[in-house]
This record gives structure tokens, sequence and C-alpha cells, in this order.
């Protein structure tokens, strides 16, 4: 069908176009508001600016489609394949993408918020400046997990965001906001988070091993049994923070903000927490063999049964501080 007999047929208040052949064409501008296209063939089609909220898409065909700032809000886009597409600046807010392929799309300063992105393979997509705030990518009732793997989340709004479970190993997250992001158990090994705001998230057993948390905001987050060995939290903000029994041993430390913070039974063996700020931190029964504190402040922190005995407290502040054996510090 070609679009000029598309579009008259819609006008005339047709709506139902379910499995049509529309390969290639040029629907520029297209006013298709609430149209059923699915399981259409749109492979190729030029759908830029197209109104397209909630339209019926499902398991439609829209590799290499030009969607460039087209409006698929509430749209269903369940299984569908937009493998490669380009979807710069569209509008997805309440999209239901489940199991969809967006596999090497261009999403970059596209609007996700509230999409339904459970189950769906993101590998390799691009999702600079992408808006995914409230955007839910798991199932908490089965495993059901986005697939991000080698997804660009350069500074993404992915604030509120359901990512438990999600694979985001060496995922570019720099400067993203994960603000009440929900991560646990998530995987970001080897993860950028340089700069990222995580502020209120939620990343209880997740694996940060070797991850760059670098000048990152982490103030009041949940850490509990998170794995942070070889991390860089370089200067990161990590204020009122609770960590118990998180492992972070030989991570980068030095000029991080801890005031405050619960790191109760934590591996901080071999760190570097020079200049580190941790007054008032409970490292009640924390493991610090050989942990480098030149310079750091501890004023008010409980230390009550800590392992100190390697550490280097060379230049520490200790006023007022809980020691190994109960006592208090002058």
């Amino acid at each position: 069908m070609n679009p000029k007999e598309l579009l008259k047929r819609y006008a005339a208040g047709e709506t139902n176009f379910v499995g049509i052949n529309l390969r290639g064409v040029n629907l520029f501008n297209a006013d298709l508001i609430g149209i059923t296209l699915t399981g259409a063939d749109l492979n190729g089609a030029n759908l830029i600016f197209a109104y397209l909220s909630r339209a019926h898409l499902r398991k439609a065909n829209l590799i290499r489609a030009k969607l460039d700032g087209a409006n698929l809000n509430q749209a269903n886009l369940t299984a569908a394949n937009l493998h490669n597409a380009d979807l710069h600046g569209a509008s997805l807010q309440g999209a239901d993408l489940r199991s969809a392929d967006i596999t090497l799309a261009n999403l970059l300063d596209a609007n996700l918020m509230d999409a339904d992105l459970r189950g769906t393979n993101l590998s390799g997509a691009n999702l600079t400046g992408a808006c995914l705030r409230g955007a839910n990518f798991r199932e908490e009732k089965r495993i059901y997990t986005a697939n991000l793997i080698g997804a660009n989340l350069h500074k993404a709004d992915l604030r509120g965001a359901n990512l438990t479970g999600a694979n985001l190993a060496k995922v570019d997250l720099s400067g993203a906001n994960l603000t009440e992001a929900t991560l646990r158990e998530a995987d970001l090994s080897g993860a950028n988070l340089a700069e990222a705001k995580l502020g209120n998230a939620y990343l209880s057993d997740a694996n940060l091993s070797g991850a760059n948390l670098a000048d990152a905001y982490m103030r009041n987050m949940k850490l509990e049994r998170a794995n942070l060995a070889d991390a860089d939290l370089t200067n990161a903000d990590l204020r009122d923070s609770l960590l118990t029994d998180a492992k972070m041993s030989k991570a980068k430390l030095s000029r991080a903000n801890l005031s405050r913070a619960r790191l109760i039974k934590v591996d901080l063996s071999r760190v570097d927490l020079r200049e580190a700020n941790l007054s008032e931190a409970e490292l009640i029964d924390a493991y610090l063999a050989r942990a480098d504190f030149y310079g750091a402040n501890l004023r008010k922190a409980n230390l009550a049964r800590a392992e100190l005995s390697s550490a280097n407290l060379m230049g520490v502040e200790l006023a007022g501080a809980t020691m190994p054996d109960g006592s208090i510090h002058d």
C-alpha cells in the first residue's frame, strides 16, 4: 500500500492495518494516532516527526526505520524489531517496549519516561542524554531483565528507574542521573559512573567491582553487601550511606566524604582513604588491614572492635573517636 492510500483510508476512519507492507514508505510528519500496525513491515520507513501515540505496533518490523522526533507516547511496541532504528529525540513516554529488539538503535535525547522496558534488548544502543526516569527494566516476580550490554547511557536520566538485576557491566553511565533508582543485584562491574548522581539509590548486593565512581554523588545510598573491590571512589560523596557487610578491598577512597556512613563489618583492607572524611562514621567490626588513612578525618567515628593493627594512621584526626578497645580518643 502506498502512503497516500493509507492516509486517505485513515482519515476516513479506518485504523486497522494489521500485517500491512509499508516497507520503505515516506510517512514524514504523518498523523497516525491510535493506528493499528500490528505485525506490519515498516523496514526502512520514514516516520520522522510522525504522530504515533497509542499506536499498536506489536511485532512490527521497524528495522532501520527513521523515527527521529516521532511521538510514540503510550504506543504498544511489544516484541517490535527496532534494530538499528533512528529514534533521535523521539518521545516514547509510557510506551510498552517489552521484549522489543532495540539493538544498535540511536536513542540520543529520546524520552522514555515511565516506559516498560522489561525484557528489552538494548545492547549497543546509544542512550546518551535519554530520559529514562521511572522506566521499568525488571519485573520483580520473575527473571525478566533488560539487556544493556555495551549501551551508552552517558548523562542519561534514570531517576527512579527499576534496574534490578540488570547487566550493566562496563556500561558508560558517566554523568547519569540515577537518583532513587533501584539497582539491587545489578552487575555494574567495570562500569563508568564518574560524576553520576546516585543519591538515595538502592544498590544492595550489586557488583561494582572495578567501577569508576570518581566524583559521584552517592549520599544516603543503600549498598549493603555490595562488591566495591578495586572501585575508584575518589572524591565521591557517600555521606549517610549504608555499606554494612560491603566488600571494598583495594578501593580508592581518597578525599571521599563518608561522614556518618555506616561501614559495619566492611572489608576495607588495603583501601586508600587518604584525606577522606569519616567523621561520625560507624566502622564497628570493620576490617582495615593495611588501610591508608593518612590525613583522614575520623572525629567521633566508631571503630569498636575494628582491625586497625596494620593501618596507616599518620596525621589522622581521632578526637572523640571510639577506639577498637572501646576507649574514647582524646
